[in-house]
């Protein structure tokens, strides 16, 4: 299994990006994907998540400019990221938890400036 994520780049104070992460190969029993990310010097932290039933949440410094999505059939997760912040600058990384083990991608660099 593998996830594959894409869409960072640089964009300027007040755009967006959308993200996505791709999973390849058989997996089964998803629980949740999410969303991180990891700012220089920083620790990782989460930020956004979506369960099996369509349910979605999101840490505090992204609620109501970050939307997390996905796409059962293709096994793939966004996040569209609005209205982005200096803050926001990271390499964001998707998650999938199963009952057996978590995934992790490879990571996306997103860098706001302003």
């Amino acid at each position: 299994v593998q996830l594959q994520a894409s869409g960072g780049g640089l964009v300027q104070l007040g755009g967006s990006l959308r993200l996505s992460c791709a999973v390849s190969g058989s997996i089964t029993g998803i629980k949740a994907m999410r969303w991180y990310r990891q700012a220089p010097g920083k620790e990782r932290e989460w930020v956004a998540g979506i369960i099996p039933n369509g349910s979605v949440s999101y840490a505090d410094s992204v609620k109501g400019r970050f939307s997390i999505s996905r796409d059962r059939a293709k096994k793939t997760v966004f996040l569209q990221m609005n209205s982005l912040e200096p803050g926001d600058t990271a390499v964001y990384f998707c998650n999938v938890d199963t009952p057996y083990r978590t995934y992790w991608g490879q990571g996306t660099l997103v860098t706001v400036s302003s």
